[in-house]
């Protein structure tokens, strides 16, 4: 019979080439030239990314027809491409090319290239393989070789203790999330019979409730993408991992680290139905996505604070996902994935802008009344400017119950900006319309993204009283310390916020005590350091 299906059969053998353009960019990296072929490989795999997607939006999936795919080329089945798979596609060869381009100059007179080269192209392939599959098994597989490719990019500056330190702290808790894995995996397997996600979600759609084995299979997936998205307490090393070049803190930042949110969206179905393995990411997600932000607010160095403010992100977005609000978290991804990556590709012109902020005159503390009354006539106004844009473009999402109180927590964390610039009317005048321009933008994006993922089919009523707890609280820690900035409670949290609330020295000293790193750091006299004094040289 002729077999009608080779539009999306030619869709899918294009998006295969992607990985394999990186993986056959690694055979001709010379030590001459070793950014050559990286580079004409970056660019490739961005054309075919775009063609891919244009092509999916026109041939989508047709289980039918791709089943039906002749035997040699068998190994497109596996291959999905939903509209997240396209844009995390797309976004992936985007910021590779764009950070493999920064690499090339950076790394200028560099030793070690051609290694750099390699791991650099091992990463992307194993990413884009993670994006594009649809199974299980390969998903994990590539997730691990991502970890382990990477491993060798934190770790391209040999003689340097802290990078060393730090690599190593995460590849103990990359294997602890990759049992993790392994334990959803055979849970899955042998309750659902295939680890296909089409077929696990289908399985999670027809049942009212989950067994407690698969609701233990849920609460692990999420154990593994809370230590991948440096959830505290497991956050360290992600601030510590600086000494690492620069286009590898952009890569890890901005791709990476994201992957969890990632795979949570492909398993939505399977999530929702797990109270537990919710409560845990909203938990989780919370408590990082508040701590962090404090702690943020206390660092100097700017990639330092660049790496809290990515903990806090990714605990933001892990609350989208405990919330089932799927589009958003999407989103969240996509553009904590570009800002990320500009932020620490221009991390070095950012110092003239620190400088710039020092030298200029100290703001005087603003009243708590003042600051209060500011704050509720932000969230009035960024309430009214989400509503204006949902009802201009139509969106059903206008009688989506759950907008609402996310409209509240963008108002809680914009109007303390505005209000601590009262008083300085031009600052203030310039805050305020980029919170109004973000409002409308939110609004028009939450529209965009909730025609490609439908957010939860069940309601979460204590997960919305957990969330928007912790951001109140939040809220009003913000408000005291701008209008008491020398009172009692900035006295006693600068201590502790400066010192991370102490929660990375208790366990690295339970790392160290479990699988110490093999290294012979020195100190200023020649003298060999302990691994956890180096770590204290180098914070």
């Amino acid at each position: 019979m002729f077999y009608s299906g080779w539009g999306p059969l030619t869709v899918r053998c294009l998006a295969l080439l992607i990985p394999c353009a990186f993986a056959m960019a690694l055979a001709f990296v010379s030590e001459a030239a070793p950014f050559r072929r990286v580079g004409q490989a970056s660019i490739l795999s961005l054309a075919l990314a775009l063609v891919v997607a244009l092509g999916a939006s026109f041939e989508p999936d047709d289980a039918f027809l791709l089943a039906r795919t002749p035997a040699p080329l068998a190994l497109v089945r596996g291959v999905c491409l939903d509209a997240s798979t396209c844009l995390m596609l797309a976004l992936v060869c985007f910021i590779g090319a764009v950070i493999i381009r920064f690499s090339r100059t950076y790394l200028d007179g560099e030793a070690g290239q051609q290694r750099y080269a390699r791991a650099l192209l091992a990463t992307l392939a194993a990413v884009t393989v993670l994006v594009l599959s649809r199974n299980l098994l390969v998903v994990s597989l590539a997730w691990m070789g991502t970890s382990l490719a990477l491993h060798q990019l934190l770790t391209f500056y040999r003689d340097r203790p802290q990078a060393l330190i730090a690599a190593h702290k995460k590849f103990l808790l990359s294997r602890f999330a990759d049992a993790c894995m392994i334990g959803t995996l055979a849970i899955v397997g042998a309750t659902v019979g295939s680890l296909d996600i089409d077929a696990v979600n289908a399985w999670a759609l027809s049942h009212p409730s989950l067994s407690p084995s698969v609701h233990g299979a849920a609460v692990l997936l999420v154990l593994a993408v809370a230590v991948k998205s440096a959830q505290l307490p497991f956050h360290g090393w992600l601030t510590q991992v600086m000494e690492a070049p620069t286009p590898v803190s952009a890569l890890l930042h901005a791709g990476v680290v994201n992957i969890g949110g990632f795979v949570l969206i492909r398993l939505a179905p399977l999530v929702e139905l797990a109270p537990a393995a919710r409560t845990l990411l909203l938990l989780m997600g919370t408590i990082t996505a508040v701590a962090a932000a404090l702690v943020m607010t206390t660092r100097v160095s700017v990639k330092v604070a660049l790496a809290w403010s990515t903990s806090a992100q990714m605990g933001f977005m892990l609350v989208e996902c405990g919330l089932g609000a799927w589009q958003l978290a999407l989103l969240h991804i996509a553009s904590h994935s570009l800002y990320k990556a500009h932020a620490f590709l221009r991390s070095g012109s950012t110092v003239d802008g620190w400088r710039a902020h020092a030298m200029a005159p100290e703001r005087r503390p603003v009243a708590l009344p003042v600051v209060v009354a500011a704050s509720a006539t932000v969230l009035g106004i960024l309430g009214g400017i989400v509503a204006f844009a949902l009802a201009f473009l139509r969106s059903p999402s206008l009688r989506d119950a759950s907008v609402w109180p996310l409209t509240l927590l963008l108002g809680l964390s914009l109007s303390p900006l505005v209000a601590g610039a009262v008083g300085q009317w031009d600052a203030a005048l310039y805050l305020a319309r980029r919170a109004i321009s973000v409002a409308f933008l939110y609004g028009v994006w939450h529209v965009v993204f909730g025609r490609l993922l439908a957010p939860a089919s069940q309601p979460f009523l204590l997960g919305w009283v957990v969330v928007l707890t912790g951001f109140v609280v939040l809220f009003g820690v913000q408000c005291v310390l701008l209008s008491h900035p020398q009172g009692r409670l900035a006295r006693a949290l600068q201590p502790r916020l400066f010192a991370g609330l102490y929660l990375d020295e208790v366990f690295t000293r339970w790392t160290f005590r479990l699988w110490p790193p093999r290294l012979k750091p020195r100190d200023a006299g020649g003298q060999p350091l302990p691994a956890q004094a180096a770590l204290e040289v180098g914070s």
